[in-house]
């Protein structure tokens, strides 16, 4: 974080602004240049077929290029002005002059094909036609298979990227054929028809003509009607060879990738008739283009294909870049005090009762961290005299809670006994809930689904959100049907970063979560609570309800009892606590149990891994357990383990302390802050070994579990319900002054 802060000093943010500035200008300015540059064009084939035959006569002298793949270093910048000076009476491309068939591909080759002195024509190729490109083909140039006369020779265009108009193209052709001329007549299409004698390694079968039976009828036809060359590209060489009369080129090296061999090179077909004859030669282009420069002209053939056809893209890209200038602006000349406001008056609403409406997407009777939490929270309040009103989903079995709780229906249901709830947002109950109790205050416990509701409503009524940090929703990607990479990194954080800023205060249970909360960029006021528990009930005796449960689970008088109390889903890292209990099972000769308290859509894989071990006279699954037995089982252990690594506070260690068990527990947020390391438990690395080692210690040396189970009993004593009430209540006041305060002017 402090190399962070060294590097975005105010200087450097400024240089960023400016900069940023600089390039919405740029780009504006290079909109309208194109704008107004760039001309429009249709059916440009008409206009180039009427400059041929103006100036046509029986020797005709022209060139056939493949694959310019909109190259602009080669094809625009050395074959061209090559081209100019050939003293040629028109250029023909054998096809792929374009490197994709966009509407910015087609643009660029016409601005290209704009520096040649002579006239040219475009035979349709795979690449004309890729990405939708026969439109735009045949808008800016014509039909895709055309033919003209010139100087008494024939010129035919077909096209071989649509098998669908094969047979059609073929009656066409023969009517073209049967017309008598007293020249040479000159077949090009992209696909070449025969295999060429000398090999690339960058070309592969399927860029011939694929099409067996096409390829023998055209064939058939040339050799039949007289056709004296065939002209192809789709390959990165140059091949010739005749075939029964007929002579046939591949050419493919006019602009794109060749390996600069004596097969695939750089070059021309140049083409001469003459006294009746037909001259057909090759020149060799010695030319290439550093990669550097590959690279710089891809980049800008991106910018400007970006910029200046597709207006949608520049409006986004114009639109990202004014969100960062304004960030930046923000972030640079826009005052900041982080310091709490000193001025704000909390008397209006620390001496009246205040009504406070909690919103969450689950409640009780689903038994969990968060909703045990708010219950708490709740009955502390209530007895400060705050009213408190919940809002959660509906479940089956509730109780009749009267008008405290707005059960909201719920749409559907997850999990493995249906306890995660998808509560219907757009309730009417919600609304009419909220309006009748006129909250002070909304109080949220998630930030989405029920949470966004929430703030809608909160706005609509014009009272201040508070927010309460309970889950790192990272871990939970499993239950996300998205990439967990992407949830985990990118996503959860996101989502709590714009929640959390959108609400008047943040509440977070430990000073780790804090941390986090600042480091993705949380700027809202935040103040530390840790959940509060019933700190007597799991201090009251009862003997005899412990040893009912000793009876129970068939314990034996030697054996130490390990508790451990979570959910059974992924995010509680419990295979992490079997593996541990095995490699402890094989250590110490202390006898143990171990009761995983809980439920989960986990259980069934876990009790199998319990069997596959052979851990079941080690490992107990008890399931879920009413919350008035829960301290029975604290009182009936000797230490608490714990593995996850998803809490932000971890409820169940405060209780387990609060019940004289020391903790061995994975280190992790949450954890980190309630657990001090040999003082009151112990807290390792994810590591087997080093967690094993912790527990066999407190297994077997009575001595330290003694001493750490009065610390335990000590830590927890501090977060009292009582005490987790008032100091949230002390927060509604605050964040009400803040809500509400107006400087003097």
């Amino acid at each position: 974080m402090n190399r962070i802060a060294r590097l975005l000093t105010p200087r450097r943010l400024k240089a960023a602004f400016y900069l940023t500035l600089l390039a919405i200008l740029l780009l504006i300015g290079y909109r309208i240049y194109l704008s107004i540059v760039e001309p429009t064009y249709n059916a440009v084939h008409a206009e180039q077929i009427e400059r041929i035959q103006a100036d046509a006569d029986n020797a005709l002298h022209f060139a056939v290029v493949g694959n310019i793949n909109n190259s602009v270093g080669l094809f625009e910048r050395k074959m061209v002005p090559m081209l100019n000076q050939a003293d040629l009476d028109f250029v023909i491309s054998a096809g792929n002059a374009v490197s994709g068939g966009g509407e910015d591909k087609y643009r660029a080759l016409y601005r290209t094909l704009s520096h040649l002195e002579m006239p040219y024509l475009l035979t349709v190729g795979e690449n004309e036609s890729g990405a939708f490109g026969s439109f735009n083909f045949y808008e800016h140039f014509g039909p895709y298979f055309y033919s003209f006369r010139a100087g008494g020779h024939q010129f035919l265009f077909l096209d071989s990227s649509d098998p669908d108009t094969y047979p059609f193209q073929l009656h066409w052709l023969k009517e073209q054929l049967r017309d008598p001329i007293s020249g040479h007549r000159f077949v090009f299409l992209g696909h070449p028809l025969f295999p060429t004698a000398k090999k690339s390694a960058i070309d592969s079968d399927d860029q011939y003509l694929q099409d067996r039976a096409f390829r023998d009828r055209l064939h058939e036809l040339f050799r039949s009607h007289g056709v004296d060359a065939v002209f192809s590209s789709n390959l990165h060489l140059f091949d010739q060879q005749t075939h029964d009369g007929v002579y046939y080129v591949v050419t493919g090296g006019a602009g794109g990738l060749v390996l600069n061999d004596e097969t695939s090179f750089y070059h021309f077909v140049d083409v001469t008739t003459r006294d009746g004859e037909v001259t057909i030669g090759v020149e060799r282009l010695n030319i290439g283009q550093h990669q550097a420069f590959k690279t710089l002209e891809s980049l800008w053939f991106f910018i400007h294909s970006l910029f200046y056809v597709g207006h949608l893209n520049f409006l986004l890209v114009l639109g990202v870049l004014a969100l960062l200038a304004i960030k930046l602006y923000s972030s640079i000349f826009v005052e900041r005090d982080y310091y709490r406001n000193y001025e704000l008056d909390t008397a209006p609403w620390r001496d009246r009762p205040l009504s406070i409406a909690m919103v969450t997407n689950n409640y009780l009777p689903f038994i969990g961290g968060v909703p045990i939490s708010i219950d708490r929270l709740r009955r502390g309040l209530e007895q400060l005299t705050h009213r408190v009103l919940i809002v959660a989903p509906s479940y089956p079995g509730q109780q009749d809670e009267g008008m405290d709780v707005i059960r909201v229906p719920s749409l559907l249901s997850m999990g493995r006994h249906g306890e995660f709830r998808l509560a219907n947002p757009l309730s009417p109950r919600i609304r009419r809930g909220l309006k009748r109790f006129r909250p002070d205050l909304i109080h949220i416990h998630h930030p989405f689904w029920l949470g966004w509701v929430a703030q809608w409503h909160a706005r609509r009524l014009k009272v201040p959100t508070v927010f309460t940090y309970h889950t790192r929703l990272e871990h939970y990607s499993h239950y996300v049907p998205l990439p967990g990479p992407l949830f985990r990194n990118l996503i959860a954080h996101t989502a709590v970063r714009r929640f959390a800023n959108r609400c008047t205060g943040v509440i977070v249970p430990t000073e780790s979560a804090e941390e986090y909360l600042r480091i993705i960029g949380v700027t809202s006021p935040i103040y530390v609570h840790a959940t509060g528990i019933d700190f007597d009930r799991f201090q009251a005796s009862a003997p005899e309800a412990v040893a009912a449960l000793r009876e129970k689970h068939d314990i034996g008088p030697d054996e130490q009892v390990l508790v451990s109390v979570s959910r059974l889903s992924r995010e509680k890292n419990i295979d992490f606590l079997i593996t541990a209990m095995d490699e402890l099972r094989r250590r110490s000769e202390q006898p143990f149990r171990c009761l995983l308290i809980g439920d989960g859509e986990d259980r069934q894989s876990l009790q199998s891994r319990i069997d596959a071990l052979e851990l079941n006279a080690r490992v107990t699954l008890v399931g879920a357990v009413p919350p008035e037995q829960i301290a029975h089982y604290y009182q009936l252990g000797d230490l608490f383990v714990f593995a996850s690594k998803s809490e932000t506070q971890g409820m169940v260690i405060l209780e387990a302390m609060a019940a004289g068990l020391p903790v061995v527990a994975v280190r992790s947020s949450g954890i980190d802050d309630v657990v001090k390391n040999e003082a009151n438990g112990f807290k390792t690395a994810e590591d087997i070994h080093r967690w094993t080692d912790a527990v066999q210690r407190l297994l077997e040396d009575e001595a330290t579990r003694q001493a750490m189970s009065e610390r335990a009993v000590s830590s927890a004593r501090r977060h009292a319900i009582d005490h987790f009430a008032h100091d949230v209540a002390e927060t509604y006041t605050q964040v009400l002054a803040l809500y509400h305060w107006r400087p003097e002017k």
